[in-house]
């Protein structure tokens, strides 16, 4: 796998992890004592940094154990059942 490759899949990864931590722990505004006129679906205090370190560490873990299943070739096409497989051709 090159390291553009690698990259890629390392931002594909790292995106769709972000989505999955952002919901975690937020309290809405409606939940809590607010100001009038804020919306009431905002989050109170939305910890971004925090999730977006949390991201980072689950993505390269995620990551991390793909690779070493690519590299060492530990599952292959031929193991995922459901998969179409090419006509022979003789």
């Amino acid at each position: 796998m090159s390291w553009t490759t690698g990259a890629a899949i390392y931002f594909l990864i790292w995106w769709v992890t972000l989505f999955a931590v952002l919901p975690f722990g937020v309290r809405s505004q409606h939940e809590a004592e607010t100001e009038p006129g804020t919306d009431p679906g905002a989050p109170v205090l939305p910890r971004i940094l925090l999730k977006l370190v949390w991201t980072t560490l689950v993505a390269g873990l995620i990551f991390a154990v793909l690779a070493v299943i690519y590299a060492y070739r530990l599952i292959g096409l031929d193991d995922i059942p459901g998969l179409p497989r090419p006509p022979v051709i003789s």
